[in-house]
C-alpha cells in the first residue's frame, strides 16, 4: 500500500507533496475531508509501535485542552487521533510496510529516498 495522509489546506503538506512529486500508485488521503479510520489508525499503530508517534503535540487544540499537563495514555493518544484530524502528525507516508511520520526535514528526506528507490 502507498498511501499519503495530508491535509489539502496545510502550506506545509501542500510544499512536501509538491517536493515528493508522489506518483500515480500513490492515494492521497485528505484528513480534513476523509478522517482516519480505526482501522486505517490501527494499522498505522502497527507499523509506527506508538500512538503518540502518530500524535501532533503542536495542534491548536492540544494547546487549548491543555493537554501537555495530563499524563497521556497510548489509549488517550488513539481516542484523541480518532476525535479529531488535526491531532495526526502530518503527512504520514506510507510505503508498504514503512511509515515516515511528520514533517522534519530528515523524516521527508528519508521518504523521498524511498519513494526513488521504487
Amino acid at each position: 500500500m502507498k498511501k499519503i495522509y495530508h491535509l489539502s489546506t496545510c502550506d506545509t503538506c501542500k510544499r512536501i507533496l509538491k517536493e515528493l512529486e508522489p506518483s500515480k500508485s500513490y492515494t492521497l488521503q485528505d484528513l480534513k475531508s476523509e478522517p482516519v479510520t480505526p482501522d486505517q489508525l490501527n494499522e498505522l499503530y502497527t507499523l509506527s509501535g506508538s500512538y503518540e508517534a502518530l500524535f501532533n503535540k503542536r495542534a491548536r487544540l492540544y494547546k487549548e485542552r491543555d493537554l501537555k499537563t495530563k499524563n497521556l495514555s497510548e489509549n488517550d493518544y488513539k481516542a484523541l487521533l480518532l476525535e479529531h484530524y488535526t491531532f495526526l502528525k502530518r503527512p504520514v507516508i506510507r510505503i508498504d510496510d514503512e511509515v515516515f511520520i511528520g514533517n522534519s526535514k530528515k523524516t521527508i528526506q528519508e521518504a523521498k529516498s524511498r519513494m526513488l528507490d521504487e
